[in-house]
């Protein structure tokens, strides 16, 4: 406790600046009509007053965003039904085919952003490879001749661009998502009980209870999105029990998006950047084509699966997935489908892609020794 008034004497101000825009963001872009705008407004006004204020340097404490992604995973965790895991033995022949499909575009895509950006392969690799930037940053660390600048900068970039630009997609004639258009079994099943605050209780104690320390489990162990995961196992668990979750209220959902909207909007630093005009066009670039390349290869997930444009772009979007888990709850896709493609992709860049790069990039190392000795 004492360190939190230590931390608030301190940093209040300017949390309290942050928290402002954050608000201001969220109501604005909901009365604009922007789609989800209780993320994409707080990011965008936090990300704004943190170029052009010099009074307060804003500041969002990680503990919030996680707060939001506990709230997230548990909303993720209702929309998974016995039938859900079924059917995920099936699709992971299409899950495997899909997820190194899309590595080899980024793959592709890292070789042109490098040849015109001038910057080392493996640095703009490992900036471009979706919905890593935590474990590609660590990476970064341990590995020589990784400019870890511009690992940052391309990851956080690119996360952004899908944030803001994945909706608009969705929401476009071009895929024709709308609000309760896709409702699953699953998302259907979750309705179940009226999402109000009076029908939270008693039963949300318990997931109170063991959301978070599911969350806390997970990050001591090091789990991947530990505060997504670790959630969402645990809701998962005590749902198929007969222990019936109910739904959070729109209001407990928007402050979720906002808590998770803030600290996106404190990631984006450009000003630590060398030749920074270059390298944000070419960001830009990379991020715009890797996003259409995730639109062609829904078209075929389409087809294999049958599944609505909708659903599979969710599915294959290289964004995060509580970024998408929200963008797929407010569209009403089929939310379950979305985090299994998600997780699945997660997962694999987690546990299979660092050491496959390490194991690339020494070759390439031990290659350009030898023709130097040559």
């Amino acid at each position: 406790m004492t360190a939190i008034f230590g931390w608030l004497k301190i940093n209040g101000a300017a949390f309290l600046f942050t928290a402002a825009l954050a608000v201001v963001g969220g109501l604005l872009f909901e009365w604009i009509g922007i789609p989800i705008p209780w993320l994409l407004g707080p990011m965008i006004l936090v990300l704004i007053g943190s170029k052009l204020t010099k009074s307060f340097q804003p500041c969002w404490p990680s503990e919030l965003r996680n707060t939001g992604m506990i709230i997230v995973g548990y909303m993720i965790g209702l929309s998974f039904t016995a039938n859900t895991f079924k059917e995920i033995g099936k699709q992971l022949p299409s899950m495997m085919l899909l997820t190194l499909l899309l590595l080899v575009c980024t793959y592709l895509i890292a070789l042109l952003i490098a040849k015109l950006s001038g910057i080392a392969f493996p640095t703009i690799l490992m900036g471009s490879i979706p919905g890593g930037l935590s474990q590609m940053i660590i990476l970064a660390e341990e590995l020589k001749g990784i400019d870890l600048t511009v690992v940052t900068f391309l990851q956080v970039s690119r996360l952004m661009m899908i944030i803001f630009f994945v909706p608009m997609l969705v929401f476009s004639p071009l895929v024709g998502a709308s609000m309760g258009t896709e409702l699953s079994d699953s998302a259907a099943a979750a309705t179940a009980i009226a999402a109000d605050w009076s029908a939270m209780f008693p039963h949300i104690w318990l997931y109170a209870a063991a959301c978070p320390l599911l969350a806390l489990i997970g990050n001591r162990i090091k789990f991947p999105t530990a505060f997504l995961l670790g959630p969402m196992v645990a809701t998962i668990v005590i749902h198929l029990s007969g222990f019936a979750g109910p739904m959070l209220p729109p209001a407990l959902v928007d402050v979720s998006q906002l808590l998770i909207g803030g600290y996106l909007g404190l990631m984006f630093k450009p000003e630590k950047l060398q030749n920074k005009l270059k390298i944000i066009s070419l960001a830009c670039l990379s991020g715009i084509i890797l996003i259409l390349c995730s639109l062609g290869l829904s078209l075929l997930l389409m087809h294999l699966r049958d599944t609505p444009l909708a659903t599979s772009f969710l599915s294959l979007s290289p964004g995060a997935m509580d970024q998408m888990g929200i963008i797929a709850r407010e569209v009403d896709a089929d939310l379950s489908f979305v985090i299994c493609y998600q997780l699945f992709r997660t997962l694999f860049i987690f546990l299979v892609v660092p050491p496959l790069l390490k194991f690339l990039f020494r070759s390439m190392l031990r290659r350009k020794e030898e023709n130097q000795a040559a």
